[in-house]
């Protein structure tokens, strides 16, 4: 059997047939994908400019009175937390609803301890903070509304303005050069209209 296939492979038409096979699937598979492509690319370019991407960015707008029973908060840092309410805090100071502890000492609200006028800070909690105080509604609705066009896959998916600020302060393309290298590593999280100004190497 194994010797009746060996003859069979050493055959040539029959290499040429398993190659011809090959070269059809890498085709039509190639062929799907830019056909994906291109509709993709299609559907974004139908959009005309006054088009708007129906946000559904809820601001709170700093009601105390809202009672709260659960929070989110920025989950990722070793010592500090950002909550949903716009508190920064000590890990060890969050309550088990996921809430900072307001009562601790060094708990702070809408802190914007390390940021730079520009909105781009040193440390990703307060950037978050700082990007949930009511006063910068305006500014993040301007750049949801540029947004639509260039990042409309990714901020469609933010519900409220915690999770937009959270997606905002993350370090983006604005915050490097070259791909490599942050334009300003000091202040590389940034909820601002305008990427971190480039510090001189």
């Amino acid at each position: 059997m194994m010797m009746m296939l060996r003859r069979l492979l050493r055959k040539r038409w029959v290499l040429g047939v398993v190659f011809g096979l090959s070269l059809i699937y890498f085709l039509t598979s190639t062929f799907k994908q830019e056909e994906r492509t291109i509709k993709d690319r299609t559907l974004l370019e139908v959009r005309d400019s006054d088009h708007r991407i129906p946000w559904k960015v809820r601001f709170n707008l700093g009601n105390s009175s809202r009672q709260i029973t659960q929070c989110r908060n920025s989950i990722q840092g070793k010592t500090l937390l950002t909550d949903e309410l716009g508190y920064v805090c000590e890990r060890n100071d969050l309550l088990v609803n996921g809430c900072c502890n307001v009562n601790a000492p060094s708990t702070r609200q809408y802190i914007c301890k390390s940021c730079l006028a520009n909105g781009c800070c040193s440390i990703y909690e307060y950037c978050v903070s700082c990007c949930l105080q009511p006063d910068k509604q305006p500014l993040l609705e301007r750049f949801l509304n540029r947004a639509a066009e260039g990042f409309s896959n990714l901020f469609t998916a933010v519900e409220d303005h915690f999770e937009l600020c959270l997606a905002k302060c993350r370090t983006s393309s604005q915050s490097v050069q070259h791909e490599n290298t942050y334009r300003n590593p000091q202040a590389k999280y940034c909820y601002g209209e305008s990427p971190p100004e480039l510090l001189p190497i």
